[in-house]
This record gives structure tokens, C-alpha cells and sequence, in this order.
């Protein structure tokens, strides 16, 4: 029995050990991420309306992303997006839901900024006697956060009495000609031949990530051979886009992020200076690098498309 004792004490010691080692851990690597962010200049955040403002009135029209902590991009993308739709639409009250919690934290924490969740904007709605809703969604393609937002919103169906959820940016044929069409008006002073066009997106588990492999058969198709596609996360990876950029003769190469906003990734994956950032990967193979950190929203052309999607929810409404 006293061995017994001893071996489970020696065991609680050890497991106790590892768990405050892990959650030192997980704290300096929380911290780091916060310090990596911040050597960033991110922008004043009061020059952004997180659209969490109560009178709402009988309709409304929410525009839900997964969001971003640097504040101009957020303004420039999210918001610009939030603006082009209340344009559209005076008769209609545009607010915002984010999807990432953390980043709703990080914001509240860092700048004082409030921002709601997808379910504290929806509950706003129902406190505000909102009738008929439209949510409008600001995600690429149609993944698990997509899904996610679309279960949620079955919870409140008895809530209203309209829900339309609107469709992600690329849902068709026509989305992904409009949406190539964007990107390469946005980078023809690029296309000289010697340069090849580089875009990152985030990548999914999910089956949707094949919307980057076609959006550059769209491109190629449109005879657009200089202009690449990979993603972060999942295929292409940046060692594939590599390999495809070095079977030409390109001397240059520009990277842009296929995202709607420029925030973390745009910034750290694609055009940091770690080495295994997009950029430090091209430049170490040998090539000028231009880093172009914008995200789609910042396109007239593709806030465009997004309004058009609300367009043809808000024509399912009457």
C-alpha cells in the first residue's frame, strides 16, 4: 500500500509539474503573438464604427465576418464593405457580428473597442423588435464557418419573422470571373512577364479549399499564365506555388492575400520577415519580392459583388 501511495504521489507531482510548465507555456505563447502583433502600426481604432448600436428598427441588414484586430484594415475592408451596403440600402439598419472571439477580446482589451459576437448581435436584434433579418456574410467561400454562422441562425428562426443568409463572395461561376477580374485589374501594373503575381489565402480542412485551386484555372483559363494561387493553411502551400513560379523565368514576384481583410496573416505569414514567411520563402530562392498587403475588400469592384449578393437576399424578402 505505502508503494502504491508513493507511486501515486510521485505521478500527481509529475502531472502537476507538466501542467504548470504547459500553461507557462501557452501563456509566453500567447504573449509572444500579442507582441508580434504589436510591432505592428495597426491604426486608431476610434476611426471604426463596430455598428453595435441599438434603434434599430424592423429590418436589418448583419453583416458577419470573422474579423481582424488591425484596426485599418478592419476600417478599410469590413467596414468599407458595412458603408457600400448602408448605401445601398438607407431603408435598412447595417450592424456587425464577429465571428472569432478573440479577436472581439483583443480589441475590447487592447483598445477599448466593443464589437459583438454573432450571438449578442442576433439578440440585439430580437431585443430591438427586429422583423426581418438579412445576414450577410463576408467569408470567401462557403466552409465550416459558413455552416457554423448558418446553424446558428436556425436557433433563432422562430425569433423573426424573415432570416436570409446571403451568400459567401465566391458561390458561382460568375463570382469567381468577377472576383479574377478584381484582382487582376488590381495588380496589371505587375504583369510584365517577368513577374509572377502570388496570391495567399487562408486554406481549410474543409471540401470548399478547392476554391483556390479553381480560382487559378479561372485565371489561367483567362489567359492570365503570370498569376498564382496557395494558401496558408492547407494546398496549395507556399512550397507548391514555389515550385510552379520556379518551372518559369521570373525574376520578380508580388504577393498579395486572396482575404478580405489584411490582418495577421497578411502581415506575419505572407510579408514578415520570419523564415518561413511567403516572403523570406521567395526571397531566399532568389527573387525581388514586392509584398502588397491589401486585402479584397479594399476593391471596389469586390465590395461590389458583396452588395449584389445582399441584393438578391434582400430580393427573397420582397
Amino acid at each position: 500500500m505505502k508503494k502504491l501511495l508513493a507511486i501515486l504521489l510521485t505521478v500527481s507531482m509529475l502531472l502537476t509539474v507538466t501542467a504548470i510548465l504547459g500553461g507557462t507555456a501557452f501563456a509566453e505563447t500567447a504573449a509572444e503573438a500579442e507582441e508580434e502583433e504589436e510591432n505592428y502600426e495597426t491604426g486608431d481604432a476610434s476611426l471604426d464604427d463596430p455598428l453595435n448600436q441599438d434603434g434599430i428598427g424592423e429590418k436589418e441588414l448583419l453583416v458577419v465576418s470573422f474579423g481582424t484586430s488591425f484596426n485599418d484594415s478592419r476600417r478599410l475592408t469590413i467596414g468599407a464593405i458595412e458603408t457600400a451596403l448602408k448605401e445601398a440600402w438607407p431603408e435598412w439598419s447595417v450592424r456587425r457580428g464577429f465571428t472569432s472571439q478573440i479577436i472581439i477580446d483583443h480589441v475590447k482589451n487592447r483598445d477599448g473597442e466593443i464589437i459583438d459576437n454573432v450571438a449578442e448581435a442576433l439578440n440585439r436584434a430580437v431585443d430591438n423588435g427586429v422583423k426581418t433579418l438579412v445576414v450577410q456574410p463576408t467569408h470567401l467561400m462557403s466552409g465550416f464557418e459558413y455552416s457554423d454562422l448558418r446553424d446558428e441562425l436556425a436557433e433563432y428562426a422562430d425569433a423573426f419573422d424573415q432570416v436570409v443568409l446571403s451568400a459567401p463572395l465566391l458561390s458561382s461561376e460568375e463570382d469567381f470571373a468577377a472576383v479574377a477580374e478584381a484582382i487582376v485589374a488590381a495588380t496589371a501594373e505587375f504583369d510584365d512577364g517577368e513577374t509572377a503575381i502570388c496570391f495567399m489565402g487562408h486554406g481549410t480542412e474543409a471540401d470548399s479549399n478547392g476554391v483556390y485551386a479553381k480560382m487559378k484555372a479561372v485565371l489561367s483559363d483567362a489567359g492570365h499564365e503570370h498569376y498564382y494561387v496557395g494558401t496558408v493553411e492547407a494546398e496549395p502551400s507556399v512550397e507548391d506555388v514555389l515550385e510552379a513560379v520556379q518551372a518559369g523565368s521570373y525574376k520578380k514576384v508580388v504577393l498579395r492575400p486572396l482575404m478580405i481583410v489584411a490582418g495577421d496573416h497578411a502581415n506575419n505569414d505572407m510579408a514578415g520577415d520570419e523564415e518561413d514567411s511567403w516572403k523570406s520563402v521567395f526571397e531566399a530562392a532568389g527573387y525581388e519580392v514586392t509584398c502588397v498587403v491589401e486585402g479584397l475588400g479594399q476593391l471596389e469592384s469586390v465590395r461590389e459583388l458583396i452588395v449584389a449578393h445582399a441584393a438578391d437576399a434582400i430580393a427573397q424578402v420582397g
